[in-house]
């Protein structure tokens, strides 16, 4: 079995699924006492969301290398940046270790390519739904054009991910607008939804929608399970 790295914190909501799915995935697939073998590097949020909303993506990128490399020293395999919206950094972070990176934008198409979903609408931090290194790399790696929320309602949804979900509060209200957003988005040709933030499964599910929705952070965690007992790295899940 490879140790999966975790880099995390980001938030640490989110980053606690992620243990808990990889755990429940390897009990699965070996049973009995089996678990995970992972090592965890967890950022201090509270600088990250500043860093982000002031747009210092430099200093992040520092933060994000100093992560990876502890991870690597410490005997990880793999790697797992627990969140979609620093994947933003993630080829330069790739580009500072020798232990591969498994993107999750690649893992969410994958999944979305074994359906007859290919315009999904994407629901994500702000960063994740206006810049191009997410809706981009769907597009011109996969094939997948993503529909974004209007202004107001992607306003709406990064609210929700950092007024709420990131400290753990989860309201109906906001299951309610996200709901809305959804449906409003299907008159505009959606076919599927992406919970392109690792805190939205917090508040969405597959019960939640007939259209198809990918969670991007258990299809992230599953990907890992995989890697981490099969010992070998596929074309899904390189970051380059």
């Amino acid at each position: 079995m490879q140790t999966i790295g975790l880099l995390g914190g980001m938030s640490w909501e989110s980053s606690a699924v992620y243990y808990k799915l990889i755990n429940e995935g390897v009990r699965e697939r070996l049973g009995g006492l089996h678990s995970a073998k992972i090592v965890l590097w967890s950022a201090e949020f509270q600088d990250v969301a500043t860093k982000q909303a002031a747009g210092d993506w430099a200093a992040l990128l520092d933060i994000m290398i100093e992560g990876a490399q502890a991870l690597e020293r410490a005997g990880a395999d793999l790697v797992l940046i627990c969140t979609n919206t620093m994947h933003k950094l993630a080829d330069e972070v790739a580009a500072a270790i020798s232990i591969p990176i498994l993107h999750i934008a690649d893992i969410a198409a994958a999944a979305i390519k074994q359906t007859p979903s290919q315009t999904p609408l994407l629901l994500a931090t702000r960063f994740t739904m206006e810049e191009p290194f997410y809706r981009g790399r769907m597009l011109d790696r996969h094939g997948l054009g993503l529909i974004r929320p209007e202004p107001e309602e992607e306003r709406a949804v990064h609210d929700i991910i950092y007024r709420e979900l990131c400290q753990g509060v989860v309201e109906p209200a906001s299951k309610a607008r996200c709901l809305a957003i959804i449906d409003k988005a299907r008159g505009r040709g959606a076919d599927g939804v992406i919970l392109g933030c690792t805190e939205l499964d917090l508040l969405l599910s597959q019960a939640d929608s007939d259209l198809p929705v990918f969670d991007t952070t258990a299809l992230h965690a599953q990907a890992a399970v995989e890697m981490a007992l099969s010992g070998r790295e596929t074309a899904l899940t390189r970051t380059a």
